[in-house]
């Protein structure tokens, strides 16, 4: 009897390339596969990775006239309702499947054997010679534990040459260090947290969605501070207990080490991670745990959205306001959105977390789509922060300054007391315009219709869109004054000066996202912060989202019209929530929390609703205003932007474009226009804006526009995005 059936298979892959098609292979003999397989098969000139997307038998005739599939990697299938995401995320923002395939293989590289760490251990002779850096690292490792070399070294405190050196003479033994779990099990029962009323109420509406295993949508919305992390862990304990895997999206910063110890603090183990700070061969070991069902919690930037989990029973999305869940490049998609569509898929109830929801979320509450759960109050009955403003028309900076003397005076006062300052603007670098005042000469961006930034501490000048740098000459590169250049506005850079001018004596620090240093230095300092080191802490939006300083007790928002007068749709919206998030960081230890607005409007309405606490009015307003217009929740947005390394061909496509939208009558097609940043990356680019109803088959009229359109040519590229949250 033959160990395999004489039938011929035909399998469809799909390849992580920019293609929506899936291409058919033959099935070697003898070769078991299946659906979700991941496979190497030719692809044109070259080797490729795939996964099977379908299987089925060959023809009578056989399949000789296909290629073969060459082998099956060694890498975790893609399991059904995965492959299923993949499409459906496809189809919603009009991608090639291929590119969605893509972020979900990101993960491993099944060519690539795992690399052997190399530790040593103390099993050796002493040593001829012993000198105090060999006695310590002796004395460091008895015991006859397995240490890295690093890890030893700073143990002792001497260098790895030190190691090195016994390891020559034999004290130190080399050895394989085995890699551990990629996390470890998160225990449920580990601590217990005691919740108010309310909290618990929260809790027990969380922990029964996950036990019925079923589908549903959760808006959990809380002021800052109110105990929203401790009340949604309730329910990533529910599904642990159930054996299910719990996925807690967060934006990118926001995986600082708060997070994680908290998150230890209640389950004894910190959760995995997936974020762009974790390290290649780590991402695929995580893959892999997450495959498997070893590792049960990750917390994880919206790519984790497209991981493969074996038993997925909660998506968690902190923060889900945030603008960092929208990926503007390559596939255009929405984390937040996309996690309702992946909780439905694997029948998992998903939790929107919030102080500031988003307008969309609050609406779907509202429409009875979603669940809604409130925490109104603060942990221990702690007050909201007192918000009050400083009108820059009748108390303006002294000449060449960007702290309003009053604003100074309570920052002097608050040091005095003990208690920690925080100024935020959301402007990195030394100042956002660098001119000449012989002449004129502004330093603009080569590649893009942008003023380059000023970067006083790396004397460069950079672009925050393409990435150019260049150094920031001494004299005019224009007319050659000497001396002549000056800096206009103010960046985080530039207040810091301002700051140390005025306190110097303060602890001072100043966080921004272009630091070197990367995220593990965000994560020390935001640490540090949090233990009182600094007394003056000056920073970005980073700042804003989720960290818990107990020590601070103001808050300076130096330009709070900033964002105010773009022309974003939603632009007093994500105003309103990002100083109502920043404002929220004052006042959540012991001491009372304050915050000043510096503001040329005190009048405005989304200044008016920070400080009179009336968010509900805020909202209330806002979705009027969106019903009225149309605009989403109430209606549907798509954007099409078309450019080209030239000008002209640009236009001329987008204006081509245009006389064949064939727009049915409740379709408005606007445009073309120049988009407001006009190039970017040395690509002109023209926007089109498409709005409908909100029951209008959008995706389906986009398919056949594009496919009845001219096709581009050249250089010409068409972008899509469906659902746009920005529009530069």
């Amino acid at each position: 009897m033959s160990l395999f059936s004489d039938k011929a298979f035909i399998v469809d892959v799909l390849t992580p390339v920019a293609l929506d098609q899936a291409y058919s292979y033959a099935v070697p003999a003898g070769m078991a596969l299946e659906a979700g397989d991941v496979v190497h098969v030719p692809f044109g000139p070259r080797e490729t990775i795939g996964v099977v997307w379908e299987k089925r038998e060959a023809p009578s005739g056989g399949a000789s006239n296909l290629k073969s599939v060459r082998a099956k990697a060694d890498a975790p299938a893609l399991a059904e309702p995965l492959r299923s995401f993949i499409d459906w995320v496809a189809r919603y923002t009009l991608s090639p499947r291929g590119s969605v395939l893509r972020m979900a293989l990101r993960g491993p590289e099944v060519d690539r054997p795992e690399r052997v760490q190399i530790g040593v251990r103390l099993t050796g002779p002493l040593p001829k010679r012993l000198t105090p850096g060999r006695e310590r690292v002796i004395a460091a490792a008895e015991g006859g534990l397995l240490y890295s070399k690093r890890a030893l070294s700073d143990l002792a405190g001497v260098g790895v040459s030190v190691i090195d050196g016994l390891i020559d003479e034999g004290t130190l033994v080399p050895e394989a260090i085995l890699p551990g779990s990629i996390a470890e099990r998160p225990d449920p029962a580990f601590a217990t947290n005691l919740f108010s009323d309310g909290q618990q109420a929260a809790v027990d509406g969380l922990v029964e969605t996950v036990k019925t295993g079923e589908f549903s949508v959760t808006l959990l919305e809380g002021v800052t501070g109110s105990g929203k992390t401790e009340v949604y862990f309730e329910a990533v304990a529910e599904a642990l207990r159930q054996g299910k895997q719990a996925l807690i999206l967060m934006p990118e910063i926001a995986l600082t080490g708060q997070f994680l110890d908290r998150f230890e603090r209640r389950f004894g183990t910190r959760p995995a991670e997936w974020h762009s700070g974790v390290s290649g061969r780590k991402r695929e070991r995580t893959f892999a745990a997450l495959a498997s069902g070893d590792a049960r919690v990750i917390a994880g930037a919206r790519s984790a959205l497209f991981l493969p989990y074996a038993q997925l029973g909660l998506i968690i999305v902190d923060e889900e306001h945030e603008n960092a869940y929208k990926q503007e490049d390559g596939v255009h998609y929405h984390a937040r959105d996309m996690a309702v569509v992946r909780g439905r898929i694997e029948s998992a109830p998903v939790v929107l977390a919030s102080a500031t929801p988003s307008i969309e979320s609050r609406v779907n509450a509202a429409k009875g789509r979603y669940k809604h759960l409130l925490l109104p109050e603060r942990h221990r009955g702690r007050p909201m922060p007192e918000i009050g403003t400083i009108d820059l028309k009748s108390d303006a900076p002294a000449r060449g300054k960007f702290l309003a003397p009053r604003l100074v005076r309570e920052m002097a006062e608050t040091m005095e007391r003990g208690e920690q300052v925080l100024l935020y603007l959301n402007r990195r670098g030394y100042a956002p315009l660098t001119l000449c005042r012989h002449c004129g000469h502004r330093f603009q961006c080569p590649n893009c219709t942008s003023w380059l930034v000023e970067h006083r501490f790396r004397r460069a000048l950079m672009c925050h869109h393409c990435g150019h740098v260049e150094r920031r000459p001494d004299n005019c590169p224009a007319c050659q004054a000497v001396d002549s250049l000056t800096a206009c506005g103010p960046g985080v850079e530039r207040l810091s000066e301002e700051v140390a001018e005025a306190f110097p004596q303060a602890r001072v620090l100043m966080l921004s996202s272009d630091m070197p240093g990367g995220t593990e230095r965000l994560r020390r300092e935001i640490e540090a912060v949090a233990a009182g080191e600094f007394q003056i802490i000056i920073g970005t939006q980073l700042v804003a989202k989720g960290h818990h300083f107990p020590y601070l007790s103001l808050v300076g928002v130096v330009d709070a019209d900033l964002g105010l007068t773009s022309g974003d749709p939603r632009a007093a919206e994500r105003t309103f929530q990002m100083l109502q998030q920043v404002t929220g960081r004052a006042g959540r230890g012991d001491t009372k929390g304050r915050a000043l607005l510096q503001t040329y409007d005190p009048t405005h309405p989304v200044i008016q609703a920070l400080v009179s606490g009336d968010s509900e009015r805020f909202y209330r307003e806002e979705t009027a205003q969106r019903e009225k217009a149309g605009l989403p929740p109430f209606g549907r947005l798509a954007a099409l932007v078309i450019s080209a390394n030239d000008r002209q061909p640009a236009e001329n496509h987008a204006r081509m474009l245009t006389r064949t939208a064939e727009a049915p009558q409740d379709v408005q097609v606007l445009g073309p226009a120049e988009a407001p940043l006009a190039v970017i990356r040395g690509r002109h680019r023209f926007r089109l804006l498409v709005k409908t109803p909100r029951e209008f088959d959008l995706q389906s009229y986009l398919r056949h526009w594009i496919a009845r359109g001219p096709k581009p040519t050249g250089n010409i590229r068409v972008s899509i995005d469906i659902d746009p949250q920005s529009f530069y």
